[in-house]
């Protein structure tokens, strides 16, 4: 799209959403979908005996994609009505059907019913880029599921986990917010024909107080639309706590997300693992040796949005009086589909990130052997009770030691010296222990690299099989 520079654009659609998300929320798809619930309204009241004819389905479909916008806008500055200005463009282009263009129906018939085909059009589009996400990840832990690396807790030196091992639990976050689509997704129905306040009382009356038809024309809606069926009860609009879970969805994403894009981020700082860098990226105007992680950075800033922005439809849910109120439109006007924008922009930049991670082994290991000592001394204590040591004297021993070397590293910016204190103290000396052998690290990181192949076997690539045909392509990043 060409940049305006005389007003305001959303940085979604300049920055940071794909081209097929901001095509969904449209205004061109909105209201072809609106004609095509058009088109299967008058033909589901065709094919229950009202007097539609063949000739008039046919006009309507002849202008179903030409949206006449310019006689709609201006019909809609006098009357303030944007379902019934697009009533009478339609009716414009298709005079022989005018009279029977939303027959029955209120607006939420056009507006609530595209609001549930386009969240779930929106929906599968991010399923496809998680997909991808997913494979990128798996790629990157089943290549590093035997590195060791120094694992944290509170972003302090803890026990030893792998590269490949830390990058499963990104997946398993991801795996879950798959499984919370799917089923929002695959619960979602249409409002379908319910009329003025849900009672379908303009229906039952169109069809003669025949019960019966009333109930055919929501399925034969829904069966038009591709949609399993309508939602059995309803005010004027379909529940709002739909759009609550739909962006409660979005906001488990954005969480994944963040919390990925925070692990790279630290892990950048410590030179360890570091997202992509352009040949021509700057890092910093001023300090031009920086390599910030910016997409990382980016995609913690956009997800703290999207997590805030589910507070939106719930608040909206929570304040609905009765059978409807209008507060809910313009909230969700925007609520919606700048979440949907916002998750589309954060798994472009999860796919660009995940694709194209660089990881410094000799750093990795540097930092490992400043910190293993201290995590050996455990097991230096069992073998030297093995070789003929008591225990207590030992434990005694090592956190004298251990008290020692800490306070070289901290107060002189020494090495870790702890080995060399303990092959040096007469306790360890007279056992002739191999104290360095007590140093390998794949002695410290447990089933670290049999879970990783464990998981990527068993839950993964069983998924990314079973969804090869339904990954989409993503990692384009604008700016």
């Amino acid at each position: 799209m060409a940049m305006q520079y005389d007003s305001y654009q959303s940085p979604f659609s300049t920055r940071y959403a794909s081209g097929q998300m901001q095509q969904i929320f449209s205004e061109l798809h909105k209201f072809r979908t609106w004609r095509r619930l058009w088109i299967a309204l008058a033909e589901a009241e065709q094919e229950l005996g009202l007097a539609i004819s063949d000739a008039q389905i046919a006009q309507l479909k002849e202008h179903a994609l030409d949206i006449n916008f310019a006689e709609a806008e201006a019909r809609e500055k006098i009357v303030r009505h944007d379902v019934m200005s697009h009533v009478y463009a339609y009716g414009l282009q298709c005079p022989d059907a005018k009279g029977i263009i939303h027959l029955g129906a209120t607006s939420c018939y056009v507006g609530d019913n595209t609001d549930l085909i386009i969240m779930r059009e929106a929906l599968q589009l991010l399923r496809g880029k998680l997909v991808t996400v997913i494979g990128n990840l798996a790629d990157f832990a089943e290549a590093h599921a035997s590195l060791p690396t120094l694992a944290f807790t509170h972003f302090q030196p803890a026990q030893p986990t792998t590269v490949g091992k830390r990058a499963t639990l990104w997946i398993q976050d991801l795996l879950a917010d798959v499984a919370d689509l799917d089923y929002v997704a695959g619960n979602l129905r249409l409002l379908g024909s319910k009329g003025t306040t849900g009672t379908q009382a303009s229906f039952l009356e169109l069809f003669g107080g025949d019960h019966d038809r009333c109930k055919k024309l929501d399925a034969l809606i829904a069966e038009k639309m591709g949609f399993p069926g309508c939602y059995a009860v309803s005010g004027q609009t379909y529940s709002r706590k739909i759009d609550a879970n739909v962006l409660n969805v979005l906001s488990g994403i954005a969480q994944s997300a963040a919390k990925f894009s925070n692990d790279i981020r630290l892990l950048q700082h410590l030179k360890e693992v570091e997202e992509p860098f352009e040949k021509g990226q700057i890092g910093s105007s001023a300090m031009a040796y920086k390599r910030n992680p910016m997409r990382s950075e980016r995609i913690a800033s956009i997800a703290r949005y999207v997590i805030c922005d589910a507070l939106n439809p719930a608040m909206t849910a929570a304040t609905q009086w009765f059978e409807r109120t209008l507060d809910d439109s313009a909230n969700r006007r925007v609520a919606i589909a700048e979440g949907f924008l916002a998750v589309d922009g954060i798994l472009n930049l999860y796919s660009n990130v995940s694709s194209g991670l660089v990881v410094y082994p000799k750093v990795i290991a540097r930092r490992l052997e400043q910190e293993l000592p201290f995590m050996a001394s455990e097991n230096l204590m069992m073998d030297a009770v093995k070789a003929g040591g008591d225990r207590q004297e030992l434990h005694e021993v090592i956190r004298v030691n251990a008290q020692a070397a800490a306070a070289n590293v901290k107060q002189n910016g020494g090495e870790n010296d702890l080995l060399a204190r303990l092959a040096r103290d007469e306790h360890f000396a007279k056992l002739n222990l191999d104290l360095a052998a007590a140093l390998d690290p794949s002695r410290y990181v447990g089933r670290a690299p049999e879970q990783t192949l464990d998981y990527l076997a068993e839950c993964v690539r069983p998924f990314l099989k079973e969804n090869a045909d339904r990954a989409m392509s993503g990692g384009e990043v604008n700016v």
